[in-house]
């Protein structure tokens, strides 16, 4: 299914207050079998997107970059972690974290939303959109922020309504 991000933006404001009403939900009194469903969904979910259709993540919003990460990456560009951080990342004081200095990621490919450096890719980015964490509960205040910039995370959100809702 090919993503039109106009499209999804418009679904999205349309739909803002009842899915983050239901994460809330979900957050506070999380269905028996929450972790089982999670995983059924994400199965779903990406059996009918594909993320190299839209790369909204790596366009819209930047990754925390652990110091594990930045070592390894710095390692990649033999650049030290402080010559990659002064490059590449600034530190947001506020959450205490390594993100982009800007957006899109300076390490998409524009012309296919491919990442330069998937095999060694921040663990944030790895994990993203966080579907299938062990205690999917503590990850819906994540979930609330990504629905706004993910069609991955919009389609789950919807799939779970349904199923909640049966």
């Amino acid at each position: 299914m090919t993503i039109n991000l106009r499209t999804f933006k418009i679904k999205f404001n349309l739909n803002r207050k009842a899915f983050r009403s239901f994460l809330t939900r979900l957050e506070n009194k999380p269905p028996k079998q929450l972790y089982k469903m999670m995983l059924e969904t994400d199965r779903e979910v990406f059996a009918e997107l594909d993320c190299l259709d839209c790369g909204n993540c790596c366009k819209k919003m930047t990754p925390t970059f652990t110091p594990v990460d930045i070592k390894r990456i710095a390692g990649h560009f033999s650049m030290t972690p402080e010559a990659f951080k002064d490059k590449w990342l600034v530190y947001d004081k506020k959450d205490g974290d390594w993100q982009n200095k800007k957006q899109p990621c300076q390490f998409l490919n524009l012309s296919d939303n491919k990442c330069s450096i998937y095999p060694i890719r921040p663990a944030d980015c790895s994990g993203f959109p966080h579907f299938t964490k062990k205690q999917p509960s503590e990850y819906m205040h994540v979930h609330k922020q990504n629905i706004e910039y993910c069609p991955a995370t919009y389609r789950m959100v919807e799939k779970m309504m349904e199923k909640v809702n049966r």
